[in-house]
């Protein structure tokens, strides 16, 4: 490189996204780069070692610094004679803490800002996710720049379009903010300070795309769908029993209402702002980016994957947990402990012919006391201390009762949207559901408490077990069942129009 030596820094430089960033700086030779992350070191695979990256370190054309966004002085260093900061670093987004999300992403951000005006670096290029105008609710059907930045919540259906883009693009669209930053004139002042949607202009039905990424991997691609109202309650159902035991080590779930409600809603925006003021157009199309990402995993492929590696579906749907450690026999001793109170609970309340109200009055009567015992308790009992429950446990937060505001507004609404389809008669699928789903309650409705303990509970602590042990043939039945109920509902369809025809 000729002339003065100009660096730019790469925060969260080991990531997906900014490791392809990392790359395409150092192939063009704009700048020398400045990798910075978390970890103590810079690790390299063998691929790297013996690429680009490795090379451009060991010749000092790229640097390596450990910096934690949370401390101002650490990145006081990363940034110091830098021209150009990438800030792209943020947390892990499935890992459920908020105060590592807001230490990271909010004050660490600041300070990122913060570091940029004291050392007078030229351009700052933040990373952010189009997450942050989805509001749960309404799709987001070609989207702008000007979308606000909503209150989070709520639920979908099958159709939904989304805009992915290949990483590669995602790399590119950095090079041009920067380019058009440095630029002179009307056109640097007309892009600073300006936010950009980036994606790769193709907009897909999201199962679309998700079924030719698993028919280049050898798998079949999905034939039922699921309905989101289907799948919601019961995501929800997790979602409380893994608030209620996440303090005793249960683990996030995979089926949670967040992730149901972002893939069950479009998403596509409107890139023309990046085309006309950054100059931006994608690099590599979506099939050539779906062909590029299948090549890149060929240990995923089916013909590869004949042995389950990881946890079973029975594990993953209970948490990966305690929850899961109980119900799927792993602990024993754990799980004779749950069942001998399960027993007792039953013993003291079901089987003394109580009614559900006597019943549940009798436990929360139970409750108060050994609340009311435990306030009384001293700190410490014979050299023991005791763990005090603090006054916080019992907080519903402003946030939660809004979104349970947020929760019953919307099934109300779709209450009343379904109603009005019934009424005018246009929708017979949709009547035959609501009969079976009423159907189906007037039976649940006439079981007792007792015969649900009593069923229920083995059921819960046998199903799971059962599951995992045979879960390729259950899997099996339940596609060939819900292939039956396909073409049920297809043949039921074609003579309710034939008919109406006739008519």
């Amino acid at each position: 490189m000729s002339g003065e030596e100009r660096w730019c820094v790469v925060t969260g430089g080991r990531g997906f996204a900014a490791r392809h960033l990392v790359l395409m700086l150092i192939k063009y030779g704009m700048f020398s780069v400045r990798v910075a992350d978390l970890g103590p070191t810079i690790k390299l695979d063998a691929d790297e070692e013996n690429g680009v990256l490795g090379e451009a370190l060991k010749s000092g054309r790229a640097q390596y610094v450990s910096a934690d966004l949370r401390d101002k002085s650490q990145l006081l260093k990363a940034f110091h004679g830098a021209e150009v900061v990438f800030h792209m670093a943020a947390p892990d987004s499935s890992i459920n803490n908020h105060n590592l999300h807001y230490s990271v992403n909010v004050q660490g951000t600041k300070n990122v800002i913060d570091a940029c005006v004291e050392l007078k670096i030229k351009r700052l290029i933040y990373t952010s996710s189009p997450s942050v105008v989805f509001d749960g609710v309404n799709g987001i059907f070609n989207g702008n720049e000007s979308l606000p930045y909503p209150p989070k919540f709520i639920i979908g259906d099958g159709n939904n379009m989304y805009d992915f883009t290949y990483v590669e693009n995602v790399a590119h669209a950095h090079i041009c903010a920067e380019r058009a930053l440095a630029s002179d004139g009307m056109a640097a002042e007309k892009a600073a300070g300006q936010a950009y949607f980036i994606t790769n202009m193709e907009p897909i039905k999201f199962w679309e795309f998700m079924s030719l990424i698993l028919e280049g991997l050898g798998y079949e691609r999905p034939k039922t769908k699921i309905p989101a109202f289907v799948v919601m309650p019961i995501a929800h159902m997790v979602a409380l029993i893994y608030k209620l035991l996440a303090p005793f080590g249960m683990k996030v779930p995979q089926l949670t209402p967040s992730r149901i409600r972002l893939l069950s809603r479009s998403r596509t925006f409107d890139c023309s702002k990046a085309n006309d003021l950054l100059g931006y157009t994608p690099i590599v199309p979506l099939q050539e980016g779906l062909r590029r990402t299948i090549e890149s995993y060929p240990h995923l492929r089916g013909d590869v994957r004949t042995k389950r590696n990881g946890p079973s579906k029975s594990e993953l749907i209970l948490g990966s947990g305690k929850v899961a450690d109980t119900l799927l026999w792993r602990d024993k001793k754990q799980t004779l402990t749950v069942l001998f109170i399960l027993a007792a609970v039953y013993c003291i309340f079901i089987a003394t012919g109580y009614t559900v109200v006597t019943a549940v009055s009798n436990l929360l009567l139970m409750a108060l006391v050994f609340l009311l015992i435990h306030g009384k308790l001293p700190q410490k009992i014979l050299g023991y201390k005791i763990e005090k429950i603090p006054e916080s446990g019992f907080h519903v937060s402003e946030a939660a009762s809004h979104h349970f505001a947020l929760s019953v507004a919307s099934w109300w609404n779709s209450v009343v949207s379904d109603l009005k389809s019934l009424c005018n008669g246009n929708d017979f699928m949709l009547f035959l559901k609501v009969v079976l789903s009423l159907l189906f309650l007037s039976i649940l409705g006439a079981v007792s408490l007792h015969n649900a303990f009593v069923i229920g509970l083995p059921f819960a602590f046998i199903s799971f077990v059962v599951y995992e042990k045979k879960e390729e043939e259950i899997d099996n039945l339940v596609r060939k069942f819900l292939s039956f109920g396909c073409k049920l509902k297809s043949d039921v369809n074609g003579k309710i129009s034939s008919s109406k025809k006739q008519q």
